[in-house]
């Protein structure tokens, strides 16, 4: 997959198929529009491409939003690669940009520089300035251009429509099989083991505390069944994310104990993929309980079926 960050570096003459929005988790609703995609660029000679914006409007309308993404960048670019996306275009945000109306954008972006022939946009997308952008204005703009429009219908599971918006509710609630369900993978963190307060090598629980980007979003505090991946090697896992109220904490940590495993990974980038939710928060009285719900924790983790 070829990765674009200006237009102007994009050269093919290629006609293209192309999707564009957020596509914040890339869940089964986009798969499908991927699926459609690639399909259409093969029945009619097409290179595919995304176009997708980083980092996120709403981070740039509302700055002081503390908005959450369901994807780094790193994870969006390797999840459209895996998908068999051809060309992704990551539009940064900027004045120009957004003060462009919708039917300027189809013009002067998808039709003048990147001679789209197909587009397929989501059942909810709007685009352009004051979201003046929307199939309505494509379907006009099709026939004078001499370029096909699609409109996915919204995926359902469990009679739900799938949206990025509700994968983060699940997750902020704890939910992950119906998190892990709309995305159609495992839900996953990855960052860099960092020194924290040892506390769990001292009653037999060593933990790797694991410092994540800060636009990722963190599920409900609690304690999780991971999978762990270590050096291209997979671990089953207990990860906890919260402040250590037992012992008073007060930071937010992410901690995972690996299980039958020993090694120094200070430094080291590790993931964890979220496969079933264990318990939330507890402050409990003292260590010994704390350990006795760790040996709990454990057990249920090993018999956990990967």
């Amino acid at each position: 997959m070829k990765v674009f960050r200006n237009f102007s570096d994009y050269f093919s003459k290629k006609p293209l198929a192309l999707s564009l929005g957020m596509f914040d988790g890339v869940h089964l609703g986009h798969k499908c529009i991927m699926d459609e995609l690639k399909k259409a660029g093969s029945e009619n000679n097409l290179e595919t491409a995304v176009l997708t914006f980083w980092p996120h409007p709403r981070f740039v309308f509302n700055p002081n939003e503390d908005l959450k993404l369901l994807n780094t960048l790193e994870e969006k670019t390797l999840l459209m690669e895996n998908y068999g996306v051809g060309n992704l275009f990551l539009k940064e945000f900027d004045e120009e940009f957004r003060n462009l109306t919708g039917e300027e954008f189809v013009r002067q972006i998808l039709i003048d520089r990147l001679n789209v022939k197909y587009l397929i946009i989501g059942y909810d997308h709007s685009f352009g300035k004051n979201k003046s952008g929307n199939f309505e204005l494509l379907k006009k703009l099709s026939k004078e251009l001499d370029f096909e429009v699609e409109q996915m219908e919204a995926i359902n599971i469990h009679e739900n429509n799938i949206s990025s918006t509700k994968i983060r509710k699940a997750l902020l609630e704890g939910d992950i099989i119906k998190a892990n369900e709309m995305l159609g993978y495992h839900y996953s963190l990855s960052g860099t083991v960092v020194h924290g307060k040892k506390i769990g090598r001292t009653i037999g629980y060593p933990t790797a505390n694991i410092e994540t980007e800060n636009i990722k979003l963190l599920p409900k505090k609690g304690a999780y069944i991971v999978e762990v991946f270590v050096e291209n090697k997979s671990y089953k896992g207990m990860l906890s994310i919260g402040t250590n109220p037992t012992v008073n904490g007060e930071k937010l940590t992410v901690e995972v104990y690996i299980l039958d495993f020993n090694g120094d990974i200070y430094g080291e980038n590790i993931t964890v993929k979220f496969r079933d939710s264990l318990h939330d928060e507890i402050k409990f009285e003292g260590l010994e309980k704390l350990v006795e719900r760790l040996d709990e924790d454990k057990r249920l983790t090993e018999e956990f079926n990967f």
